[in-house]
């Protein structure tokens, strides 16, 4: 039972990561770190399929390994957060406790991606 979900959030994890990799508003990195941490205790098949991917797989290794983050991917992520407080800004009126709760808690995120090793 506990393989399936794992199973089913690996998917589910690396559907969001192969669409975050042509939006530049969704992160691609995060999630295939958690798709192939979910296949590792799911299906080896797809853990394996996903660490040998050619375009993704030498970053996956490299978070495994040092625990590092691409120059690029970091950058995307400070864009796609850049674009994504635009636009919350913009499509909504949030209160100001709102804005500053959502600007904290994109800044948390950005430091702990860009205190990551590249």
């Amino acid at each position: 039972m506990i393989r399936g979900v794992y199973l089913a959030l690996g998917l589910f994890f690396m559907v969001l990561g192969f669409v975050g990799a042509f939006l530049p508003v969704l992160p691609t990195t995060p999630f295939l770190i958690l798709a192939a941490s979910c296949f590792a205790r799911s299906s080896r098949r797809l853990e394996r399929w996903l660490i040998e991917h050619p375009w993704f797989g030498p970053m996956l290794q490299e978070w495994r390994l040092r625990g590092a983050i691409p120059r690029r991917a970091k950058f995307m992520a400070l864009a796609g957060m850049t674009a994504g407080f635009l636009l919350f800004l913009t499509g909504s009126e949030p209160s100001p406790v709102l804005t500053a709760a959502v600007a904290i808690l994109m800044l948390c995120g950005l430091a702990y991606v860009f205190s990551r090793p590249s």
